[in-house]
């Protein structure tokens, strides 16, 4: 059973998670965060979105992206899509070739869900 993507704004995760370690998730919230954490849950996907926001001006092509993965283009296809319903990456279509952009939103909401209070010994 494949499951519809949700919508994840930063906005969403921001207002609906404060940090794990804040208070318990409502069911939406835990979801939404799940999401994003199955999306990095790939070391492909991993890699794949550490090279778009390493590349020249922020936005790699798909063209770009199969060489340094090692993957087969379909393959890459698809951790891309993972990445885009996730929100941690948005796609340009210009004329044959897809071009990704990091959601710089989504990533500065997600690093506040793991931000966590130092325990005190």
């Amino acid at each position: 059973m494949t499951s519809a993507p949700l919508p994840l704004l930063a906005a969403d995760l921001a207002a609906c998670c404060s940090p794990l370690t804040g208070g318990a998730l409502d069911e939406d919230a835990a979801e939404r965060v799940a999401r994003l954490f199955r999306a990095l849950g790939d070391r492909h996907r991993v890699r794949l979105l550490s090279l778009i926001a390493a590349a020249e001006g922020g936005e790699a092509c798909i063209c770009d992206l199969t060489g340094p993965v090692g993957l087969a283009q379909p393959t890459i296809s698809h951790h891309m899509k993972l990445l885009v319903d996730a929100g941690l990456v948005r796609r340009d279509q210009r004329g044959k070739w897809a071009y990704y952009r990091v959601v710089p939103e989504t990533m500065a909401a997600l690093s506040e869900v793991l931000r966590a209070p130092v325990p005190v010994a």
